[in-house]
C-alpha cells in the first residue's frame, strides 16, 4: 500500500488594512494604492517557489489572513486557489478560509468570493456594542456586524465571527448579555478571545500611560468561565482555548499549527513549518540581500526535520524581492530539537485534547516525560490545573486561565 502523502496548511497573508486598529500588532499596514496586478502575480510566483520544496505534500487547507484578506479582489483569491490546485493535491472538501471586515462593501463580494472558491469566511466583529467599537478602532458599527453575520450565514455552509472580551470597565454582567446576543447570530465556531496589551502597539502606549485600565485577575477568570459555561450549554466545545466549535465544525487550518503539521506562508512576514523525511535532494534558495548564506537555504539530509521560514515583513520589500527572485523568503532553517520539543508543549497544551504521548515521541523523538519537568506537572496536578491520564497530559478549565505560567514552568 502505497504511504499517504504528508498534509500540508497553506496560509495566504494579505497586509493591507484600511485603518490599523490600536490592539493590533499582526503585519498590517495602510496604504493609499495597491497595485493588484503586481501583487497578484507575486504571491503566485512565491507560492510555487514554496511548491518546489512541499510537492509530495497533500492541501488539508488554504487559509487567506491580514491584514484585511477581504480587501483582495475577488478575481486574486480566485488565482491563488487554482494556482494551488495546479501545484499540489488536494483533500476532498479541502477547508479554505477568508477572513473579513464586516463593512457593508466588503460583506457585499462574499457571493463572489464563494464563487472564487473561499468555502468558509471568519468575520472579524470584536463587539456587539457601538461604544465598543469605537474603543477598539473599528471601522464598523453592531448594524453593520449583525448584518455581515447574517450574509455569511446566507451565503457559507460554514462561517466564525470573533468577539473580544475583558476589555476596560466591562463587567460579567455586561459580557453575559452580549455573548447571549452573539449565540443568536453563531453557526458552528466561535472565536473569543481575551483583550491583551501587546507591545508596540496604541493601546501599549495608552496604557501605558494611564488611558485605561484592565480587568483584574478574579474579573478575567470569572469572564472566561462564564464564556466556557455558555459555550458547552449549547454544544460549542472549547477544543482550543479561545476556539469554541460544534463537532466537526473546527478550524482545520489553525488545527494545524497547534498540532504540529506542515505548513507555508505566503505574502510579507508570513511563518511556516514544514516537516521533512527522506529528502535526498533539494533547489537551493539564493539568500536575500543582508541574509546570512544558510538562512535561505533548506537543509539536505536523509533525517527527519522541521524547516522554520519567514518571510519579509516589509510589503515593499517583500514585493520587489519576489518580482527579482521569485520568493522574498528570509529565513530558512532547521527547527532546533529544544525549540521544536518547547513549540509541541505550548502549542499542544492549548488545545482541549492536550498533548498526546504518542504523537510528542513521533514527532519529535523524545518521550514528553523525559523533557518537562515532572515536580511542576506533579504540583499543577495536585493544585487542579493540569490533569494527566494514560494518552495524553492536559490543561483544565482552571488551567487554561494560567497557560502561559503553567507553560514555562513545564519547560523550566
Amino acid at each position: 500500500m502505497a504511504k499517504e502523502s504528508p498534509k500540508l496548511a497553506i496560509y495566504i497573508h494579505w497586509p493591507f488594512c484600511k485603518s490599523k486598529c490600536p490592539y493590533c500588532d499582526f503585519n498590517s499596514h495602510v496604504r493609499e494604492n495597491v497595485e493588484q496586478e503586481r501583487w497578484r502575480g507575486a504571491l503566485l510566483s512565491e507560492l510555487e517557489y514554496m511548491h518546489g520544496h512541499t510537492g509530495g505534500f497533500t492541501i488539508s487547507s488554504i487559509f487567506f489572513g491580514g491584514g484585511t484578506p477581504s480587501l483582495m479582489p475577488p478575481a486574486t483569491v480566485e488565482a491563488v486557489i487554482e494556482k494551488a490546485g495546479g501545484l499540489w493535491k488536494m483533500e476532498r472538501g479541502v477547508e479554505i478560509t477568508l477572513e473579513a471586515n464586516p463593512t457593508s462593501v466588503e460583506a457585499g463580494t462574499f457571493t463572489d468570493f464563494k464563487n472564487a472558491g473561499v468555502n468558509r469566511v471568519s468575520l472579524g466583529v470584536q463587539s456587539l456594542r457601538d461604544k465598543e467599537l469605537t474603543f477598539l478602532g473599528r471601522g464598523h458599527s453592531s448594524k453593520e456586524a449583525i448584518a455581515a453575520i447574517e450574509l455569511a450565514r446566507k451565503v457559507f455552509d460554514r462561517y466564525s465571527f470573533d468577539l473580544i472580551y475583558a476589555r476596560p470597565k466591562q463587567t460579567i454582567e455586561d459580557w453575559d448579555k452580549e455573548l447571549s446576543e452573539a449565540l443568536q447570530l453563531a453557526g458552528g465556531h466561535l472565536s473569543l478571545y481575551q483583550l491583551t496589551i501587546e507591545e508596540n502597539t496604541a493601546f501599549h502606549h495608552a496604557y501605558a500611560k494611564g488611558g485605561f485600565a484592565m480587568p483584574d485577575e478574579e474579573l478575567s477568570e470569572a469572564l472566561y468561565k462564564l464564556t466556557e459555561e455558555k459555550m458547552r450549554s449549547v454544544g460549542l466545545i472549547p477544543y482550543e482555548v479561545s476556539n469554541y466549535a460544534l463537532a466537526g465544525q473546527e478550524s482545520q487550518h489553525n488545527l494545524s499549527y497547534w498540532q504540529g503539521d506542515s505548513y507555508i506562508g505566503v505574502g510579507p512576514g508570513a511563518h511556516g513549518r514544514i516537516n521533512i523525511e527522506s529528502r535526498s535532494s533539494a533547489a537551493h534558495a539564493e539568500p536575500l540581500n543582508g541574509a546570512s548564506p544558510h538562512s535561505a537555504r533548506p537543509y539536505l539530509s536523509m533525517d527527519k526535520k522541521r524547516i522554520a521560514t519567514q518571510t519579509l515583513k516589509s510589503p515593499e520589500r517583500w514585493l520587489e524581492n519576489v518580482e527579482k527572485n521569485g520568493n522574498a523568503v528570509e529565513v530558512w532553517q532547521e527547527v532546533p530539537p529544544d525549540v521544536e520539543m518547547e513549540e509541541r508543549v505550548m502549542m499542544g497544551l492549548r488545545l482541549l485534547d492536550g498533548i498526546n504521548y504518542g504523537e510528542f515521541k513521533e514527532q519529535t523523538g523524545y518521550e514528553l516525560e523525559k523533557y518537562i519537568n515532572l515536580k511542576k506537572r506533579d504540583f499543577y496536578i495536585n493544585q487542579g490545573l493540569l490533569e494527566k491520564d494514560s494518552s495524553a497530559l492536559k490543561t483544565t478549565l482552571k488551567g487554561r486561565l494560567l497557560l502561559n505560567k503553567l507553560t514555562a514552568e513545564l519547560l523550566a
